[in-house]
Order: structure tokens, then sequence, then C-alpha cells
């Protein structure tokens, strides 16, 4: 005797829900794990680094016995695995630590940087997503079925050559350039809005092309799809064609690419804020590294590789819930395997 056809009705609904509880709290381990790797890894970074931080702070003249003292008030005459532990209990307590050459909380000097990088990093990506996704869209209307092969061979040898140009070797071209050369933006620091231009400009150039790229092949892709057939058939105008029909189709793959794109931006600043004299985490980071300065690098190392994991975790999430499908099947086959 079979069941009656709605004894089942909220089955499906409580077994989707399961299975993104059980994706999210995967995915939460492995955040948390990332994170503790991280620590590890941040720690021991600094550590193989060659070079005595305290000769640096208190220079190489100075008399061992003060050299000593000083050592043993900041926890350095202690072994690795001790001073390790002491690195996770203060972390853990939410205590970063003070600078060893400026005294310094390192937690205040985060809290003045931050904000500039993420700044920096947020505009660019939203620079790269605003010129790249209408660059793509024209390129695949222009070049579909294989018209117009000028155009897209100059399209995928620019966009190419874009990519392969590191954000630092922009960031010094623009500088010289429209700077230095036409005076036409300042050169360094930040002054006001104009600041902005030339550091966002150096980190989205690559980025837009990267993404250009995938944006034409994801329209290419969708402008042969049934949906698109029916309508053309309609003689829809261009316009609504195109921006209602075709444009929220080819965002899922490119806002996701542009997601992870916004952790590379983060890292990728460090040189561009160094070329800029930008008041963000770069040029601490490089000074902290080149002096030792054991509790700050730690920290910015913390700082940078924690972005990029949160920001890869929130993309997970991200296609999870623009394309529950593939998000579910993932789920379902980790349950399996």
């Amino acid at each position: 005797m079979t069941a009656p056809p709605d004894t089942d009705r909220g089955a499906a609904p409580r077994r989707s829900r399961r299975l993104t509880g059980r994706l999210l709290a995967r995915r939460l381990l492995r955040l948390a794990g990332s994170l503790a790797v991280l620590v590890v890894a941040s720690f021991a970074m600094i550590h193989l680094i060659p070079g005595d931080p305290l000769r640096r702070m208190l220079g190489s003249t100075a008399p061992k016995e003060l050299v000593d003292q000083r050592r043993a008030e900041l926890g350095l005459d202690q072994p690795l695995p001790a001073q390790f532990a002491d690195h996770v209990r203060q972390l853990l307590s939410g205590d970063l630590g003070t600078s060893f050459f400026s005294s310094q909380p390192v937690a205040d000097i985060i809290g003045q940087g931050l904000p500039h990088t993420l700044a920096l990093a947020a505009l660019a990506t939203l620079a790269a997503l605003a010129v790249a996704v209408p660059l793509g869209l024209w390129a695949a209307v222009r070049t579909r079925d294989g018209r117009r092969r000028g155009t897209e061979t100059a399209f995928t040898t620019l966009t190419g050559a874009a990519v392969a140009v590191p954000e630092y070797l922009y960031g010094l071209a623009l500088l010289l350039v429209l700077s230095l050369g036409l005076g036409l933006f300042p050169p360094a620091g930040l002054t006001g809005p104009a600041s902005y231009v030339l550091p966002v400009t150096a980190l989205a150039i690559a980025p837009a092309a990267m993404i250009a790229r995938l944006a034409r092949v994801e329209t290419l892709r969708e402008l042969d799809s049934d949906y698109m057939r029916l309508a053309r058939a309609k003689r829809l105008p261009a316009w609504r064609l195109y921006a209602v029909h075709l444009l929220p189709n080819t965002l899922t793959a490119t806002l996701t690419m542009g997601g992870l794109l916004l952790s590379g931006l983060i890292t990728g600043s460090v040189l561009v804020e160094n070329v800029f004299a930008w008041p963000g985490l770069g040029l601490r980071t490089v000074e902290a590294i080149t002096q030792k300065d054991y509790p700050v690098a730690q920290a910015m190392i913390l700082v940078y590789g924690a972005l990029v994991l949160v920001v890869n975790f929130l993309v997970d999430l991200l296609i999870g819930v623009l394309d529950p499908r593939s998000a579910l099947s993932a789920s379902t086959t980790s349950g399996e395997g």
C-alpha cells in the first residue's frame, strides 16, 4: 500500500536544509583549520628570516648585557615552542602585542592602516567590474559566430598582455607619466579623492582584463541558449535583450571571479601602496619584515591571510546562494565520500 502523496511534501525542503547546514558547517571547519595553519605559518616565517631584531633595534654597538636584558624582557630568550605558546595565548585573548621599535600597540597600527588598504582594494574591484563586464559583453556580441576576427584578436591580445603585467609596474608607469610627467594627480600619500586615482587604476587594470575575458566567454555561451533565441524571436529592443535577459545570467561566474580577485587585490596592494606611499598596511608590513619586528610582522601576515580566507569563504557561500544546485551537489558528493 503506497503512502499518500502529500506525506513527503516537506521531505525535499528538509533534506535541502540539512545538506545546506552540513555544507556550512564544513566550510566553517575548513576556515577554522586554515586560520590555525596561518597562525603557525606566520610565526615560523618571521622567525626563519635571518637577523637579530634586537641588534637592529639597539644598534650593532650596543653592549651585550643590554641586548640580553632586552631579549629577556621581550621573551625572546625562551625556546621557540614557548614563544609560540605565548603568541597563541595572546591571540586568543585579543592581544596582538606591541611593536619592538615604536612601542605602539599592534592593534592601533592595524586600525590606522587597514581601512585605507580595504578602501583601495574595494574601489579597485568595483572599477575592474565596472569596466570589464560591459567590455566583455560588447566583445562577445561583436565576435559572436566567428565574426570580426580582427576585433577578437585585438581583444584577446590586449587583455592577455594586460593580465601579464604586475600591478606595481602599472603603478610605476602611471606615477612617472601621469603624476611626475604631466602633473595630473598627486604622486604620493592620501591628500584627497584625486589620490585614489593612480593606485586604484594600477590595481584594477590586470583584474579588469581577466574579468573581461571571463565575461566574454560566459556571454558567448549564454547567447546560444534557448531563452536568448526566444527573446530574439520576439524582436525585443537591443537594450532589453542584453540588459534584462543576457546580463543577469552572465554575472554569476563574473561576480564570483570578482570576489576572488578582491582577496588577491588585498595582498597585491602591498607593493602598490609602497609605490604611492599609501597610508595602508603595505608600508608597515614591509618595514616590519625588514626590521624583524615580530609582533607587527606576524600580525600583518595574519591580517592579510585572514582577509583572503574570509573573502574566499564568503565567495564560496555566494556560489551556494546563486547556484544552490552546485552547492547541494558538492555536499551530497562529499557526504557519500
